[in-house]
């Protein structure tokens, strides 16, 4: 018989007894039905909080409460491996994260709890436990009021938050094949099979090839009338291939594309179908040699240039970064609140957008933590700068009328706040050029592919990036590969000399993990789409470990 949320809560809570929030939550989903966050037994638990919030005499409050859960699956083999003990053509292993696929299928709980958020005398105040019974919602929601009224001390301004309609919604990723019905064994096979496939290449010194499953809930609920529910699992399939000849070690790394989604993102990843080929280039990394110092033209495959995008696009059009907020730790931007409307940001071949709607972005949600609908935006249009990612604080300061939905926290004990939503760089209009066709009209260049090494100033204006694999292209052909490559790139006229962009067809999404901003910090998860570029005459030098 289910026990109804009073009954649970008596004897959680008032009783005393002090359960661990991972357990906690974890029963209280399981007793929760999904799709109807009116009918969860977090709605009544939400209340409390809002209704302390009133009466601690708050003009607004919001309560959030999350559980994770990581799993994953790796192998590993190599004549490296053999030497030191041998596993032949692979080992398994369950992965650091945890065993299992999932919240309910034998994945490690991960972080729990919740967070609740004020605004009394003007100013945030925020508060968090990872214990869920109705008397510590009631001190976690007077804590955050106290702080909030000892913070007004120090105000400059009463903050102003954009409005926002009221939500009753549950939402989710979609999931064609859910990671927690697929069992451990198969998604050991898949992994050992892509080993398996590495290690023909006697040149191989080892490989590594792994998938990791996050699975994350979310109930969020606030005073302006929203209850919502929200599920996600991201999806990361990988695998590294390193090769030793005459003494010199390279490794070549393969990213499957991470997504938000079900266990067949890492079936559609291509790892295996990509096995052999990553391997070869792994051998021949170890022989290839330096272009040399020069002015070069860069095709740059969408792999790599989601880096920069990352780096010199993405991150400089954070509202809070503009505003100065992030200057102590994170950095500003180079980008005034004048330049909107007016900045050449690049050539006119240069179109970026903001989504949190994309399919399988690692950033994409239905609703962001201020309960704000998530939507897709322009930032760069025809290569003029033309909007800023704001949520429901900064949005007010820049006199927009509403949020662009970019607030999140890491998890329930981090305070939320603005973070970067997946970025793209759109595809050429019809008639842009394939793969083939961009490289045939580079005369001297270097094809790019992969995340390397990077260097970027605070402003995030002036860089230097490097890949992780690299080609010779002469007289519209590829000639070798080649080794050690580094660019410099001053964000606008980097940009400014993006004259080739290629066609939907060669347009891929890939995305990052771990990144940091915020103090104490917080990591963020996002996608960012492109097709093959080509950037025109820039420096390109050797890059020596």
């Amino acid at each position: 018989m289910t026990r109804t949320r009073r009954e649970f809560l008596k004897a959680t809570g008032a009783a005393g007894l002090v359960i661990a929030s991972s357990d906690l939550v974890g029963e209280l989903i399981a007793q929760s039905p999904k799709g109807n966050p009116q009918t969860s037994m977090f709605k009544g638990l939400s209340d409390i909080a809002l209704g302390e919030a009133k009466k601690a005499g708050c003009t607004y409050a919001d309560i959030r409460f999350t559980r994770s859960v990581t799993s994953g699956v790796n192998a590993s083999g190599g004549s490296d491996r053999n030497a030191d003990g041998g596993f032949g053509g692979g080992r398994g292993g369950r992965g650091g994260a945890g065993s299992g696929g999932g919240a309910r299928a034998g994945g490690r709980p991960g972080a729990a709890g919740f967070g609740v958020r004020v605004i009394h005398s003007g100013v945030w105040g925020f508060a968090s436990s990872p214990i869920v019974s109705e008397d510590e919602i009631r001190r976690i929601t007077r804590i955050a009021a106290d702080i909030a009224k000892a913070s007004a001390i120090a105000k400059k301004t009463d903050l102003k938050l954009t409005p926002v309609p009221a939500y009753n919604e549950y939402w989710s990723s979609p999931v064609r094949k859910d990671p927690t019905t697929v069992s451990q064994d198969e998604k050991q096979a898949f992994v050992q099979k892509v080993v398996e496939a590495v290690v023909k290449n006697k040149g191989v010194s080892s490989v590594t090839a792994s998938v990791g499953v996050t699975n994350e809930w979310k109930y969020f609920a606030s005073t302006e009338g929203s209850y919502i529910e929200q599920e996600t699992f991201e999806i990361t399939p990988q695998f590294n291939v390193s090769a030793k000849v005459g003494g010199v070690t390279k490794t070549r790394s393969f990213v499957g594309v991470p997504k938000t989604g079900g266990w067949e993102v890492a079936e559609e990843a291509e790892m295996l179908e990509s096995a052999e080929r990553i391997a070869a280039e792994a051998v021949e990394m170890t022989t290839a040699k330096p272009l040399g110092m020069g002015l070069k033209d860069l095709v740059l495959t969408p792999s790599h240039a989601m880096l920069t995008i990352h780096e010199i696009v993405a991150h400089a059009t954070e509202l809070d970064r503009v505003l100065g907020y992030e200057a102590n730790y994170a950095g500003t931007s180079f980008v005034k609140l004048s330049d909107v409307g007016k900045l050449k940001y690049g050539s006119k071949l240069m179109n970026i957008t903001g989504d949190r709607t994309m399919p399988g972005g690692m950033a994409t949600v239905g609703f962001d933590d201020d309960g704000v609908k998530t939507t897709e935006f322009p930032i760069v249009r025809d290569g003029i700068l033309v909007g800023l990612q704001t949520n429901r604080e900064t949005a007010a300061v820049v006199g927009d009328k509403s949020s662009k939905g970019c607030t999140s926290a890491s998890s329930w004990r981090d305070y939320p706040f603005l973070r970067m939503p997946n970025v793209r760089l759109e595809a050429g209009a019809k008639g842009s050029p394939n793969v083939e066709e961009m490289i045939k009209d580079t005369k001297d260049g270097v094809l790019i592919d992969g995340r390397g090494s990077y260097s970027i100033d605070q402003q995030r204006y002036n860089g230097q990036f490097g890949g992780n694999c690299f080609w010779e292209i002469k007289n519209g052909k590829i000639t070798r590969m080649a080794t050690e490559v580094t660019y410099n790139a001053i964000t606008t006229d980097f940009w400014a000399n993006l004259d080739l962009i290629g066609s939907q067809e060669t347009w891929k999404m890939f995305g990052t993990g771990g990144d940091a901003k915020g103090q104490p910090t917080q990591t963020n998860s996002i996608s960012h789409g492109s097709p093959y570029i080509r950037i025109k005459k820039i420096l390109v030098g050797a890059a020596y470990a």
